[in-house]
């Protein structure tokens, strides 16, 4: 009996301590998430241009295979090499983070480049084919594409907000986590966005109490997806800037990151009464400023020396071939 009793206590002592890991797992995967904010919100942003101008039946299946390539992204390719580098190449997270952060910053700045100018973004995966099932392959293929960029910032973020000396399975857990909950959340939003004037303009036409909304949501959504879209590229360049901001502290370059800090400060004692709000604001005011100036450097030397460069070798591979 009393080695029964004995066996039950360290069965119950087992269970705690595998319900403190688990919810250890699912706080670190909420503060991981919760680091990628920005990103996420880029994804959010980007992804209902891929839907437009299809057929409403066919909006929803789209939205679920651009899910399926992000989970494949997350999943399949980018955990494994954020795990690797989280094992033999830490010193890596960082430079690859700066790296992502710039890229974030030339997108962003690009697009505000292009909204300034009242040019239209050239977007060649986004070109129309003969027919219909053609196009929209291509718009699958180009959305999981940058779905890639956005879901590899996500995913390095993740992994760097992870406490150093977790064990390799949890870092793995909590990598997953993160990119299940993202994904579903992403596109999750996506889906309600890219149906919502088609659920207005059902209430509108089933009349009754319910058209005046129908017809308020069907007038709303063109806005609400232009605030979106400066939302969506807002969040990039401050996101960008951010990290590179703090990639060039943690390498040795304490400019401009101990001048925004101080700067923070000075607000958030200056508005006592919310000086977290303050001092949030001024950060991402900084970075942000930080940022738009770091994309527009990167917009020529990507026009002028990376694609040029990215050319030649596709047509080098292209002539041998």
């Amino acid at each position: 009996m009393t080695g029964l009793l004995a066996l039950l206590d360290d069965v119950a002592g087992i269970a705690k301590i595998a319900a403190a890991s688990v919810d250890d797992v699912a706080g670190q995967a909420v503060k991981a998430g919760a680091k990628a904010a920005g990103a996420v919100i880029d994804d959010a942003a980007v992804t209902p241009k891929y839907v437009h101008g299809f057929d409403a039946r066919r909006e929803l299946p789209i939205v679920l295979k651009i899910a399926r390539g992000s989970l494949f992204n997350k999943l399949v390719i980018l955990l494994p090499v954020a795990l690797l580098l989280s094992a033999f190449a830490p010193w890596l997270i960082s430079p690859l983070l700066m790296l992502g952060g710039a890229y974030l910053c030339f997108e962003g700045a690009e697009k505000v480049l292009h909204a300034l100018s009242h040019h239209q973004v050239n977007e060649p995966h986004l070109k129309a084919t003969p027919d219909g099932a053609g196009l929209e392959e291509e718009r699958v293929k180009g959305a999981i594409k940058t779905d890639f960029i956005l879901s590899a910032e996500i995913m390095t973020i993740a992994l760097a907000a992870i406490p150093d000396g977790d064990p390799i399975w949890k870092e793995a857990l909590i990598l997953a986590i993160v990119a299940v909950g993202i994904t579903v959340a992403v596109y999750g939003f996506v889906a309600l966005i890219v149906k919502a004037d088609d659920f207005g303009l059902h209430l509108h036409e089933r009349g009754g109490v319910l058209a005046p909304l129908g017809r308020g949501i069907v007038r709303v959504m063109p806005g609400f997806m232009k605030v979106l879209t400066v939302v969506g590229t807002a969040a990039m360049i401050w996101v960008g800037g951010q990290i590179v901001v703090h990639g060039l502290h943690e390498l040795g370059q304490h400019q401009p990151y101990e001048w925004v800090h101080h700067m923070s400060e000075a607000a958030a004692h200056a508005l006592p009464a919310a000086p977290g709000l303050a001092a949030w604001a001024t950060t991402a005011f900084f970075d942000g400023i930080f940022g738009l100036v770091l994309g527009f450097i990167v917009i020529p030397v990507a026009s002028y020396l990376i694609s040029p460069a990215i050319g030649a070798v596709k047509g080098l591979f292209g002539a041998n071939a």
